[in-house]
């Protein structure tokens, strides 16, 4: 067990009320308000940046607990580390970086749907083009979840503490963080790249987060690393 630190308290916190929020207030669709559009959408807007890190998926529980428990587990350790002033840039940073990769991969992502059996579908059901396909993706495009500011500090809890154990599921053994949070990358990647059909978790904003998660704790600590052995 640990202490949960400052800012990943106030952080779960305010994932949950966001989450009542999206539950309760019927007055406007709050999810659609505050998830992130492509920016060439007309319901793109720019707080949609940062508000979308803060939701989730209301249609069950699964989605907000593991990102909380995720946040957790990891982020209160590297409060501890970092402080909480850089802690919470550093989620912040991270958050940003999973909303830039999604922004730039919407077209790859609207390209390999408008090609599959659902875009061909799509096309042929209503008498419209693949270009029609892929406009149409891009414009009813969104995505929500703490999931890519959570895989930057995952990125940075296994380069500054690598060799700390974990527990993985089905795994009878325990696992070190340099190979356990690497192979999840992985996964996102392949993910990301094949987006087979069903799949509605945001790789690219797990990718997103983890790559500037993990270059901005290269970056701040390159002339003093303090990594656990």
């Amino acid at each position: 067990m640990q202490r949960t630190t400052p800012i990943v308290l106030n952080l779960i916190i305010i994932n949950l009320l966001v989450y009542l929020a999206q539950k309760f207030i019927t007055q406007i669709d709050v999810t659609d308000w505050g998830a992130l559009h492509y920016f060439g959408s007309a319901l793109f807007k720019p707080h949609q940046i940062i508000t979308n890190m803060f939701m989730h998926d209301t249609g069950g529980l699964t989605h907000i607990l593991f990102n909380m428990f995720g946040l957790w587990m990891f982020g209160s350790v590297l409060e501890n580390y970092l402080g909480s002033k850089r802690f919470l840039i550093f989620y912040l940073i991270c958050g940003l970086g999973s909303a830039l990769l999604v922004q730039l991969t919407v077209p790859y992502s609207a390209s390999i749907f408008a090609n599959s059996a659902a875009g061909l579908q799509t096309a042929t059901t209503n008498n419209i083009t693949l270009e029609a396909v892929v406009e149409a993706y891009k414009q009813q495009y969104s995505a929500i979840g703490a999931s890519g500011a959570i895989m930057g500090v995952m990125a940075a809890f296994a380069y500054l503490f690598p060799n700390t154990e974990m527990y993985v599921m089905l795994i009878p053994i325990p696992v070190k963080a340099k190979y356990v949070i690497p192979v999840f990358i992985l996964i996102d990647l392949f993910g990301g790249i094949n987006q087979f059909a069903g799949d509605n978790i945001g790789h690219f904003a797990h990718l997103g987060g983890a790559l500037v998660g993990f270059l901005l704790i290269l970056y701040w600590n390159k002339s003093n690393r303090k990594t656990f052995y």
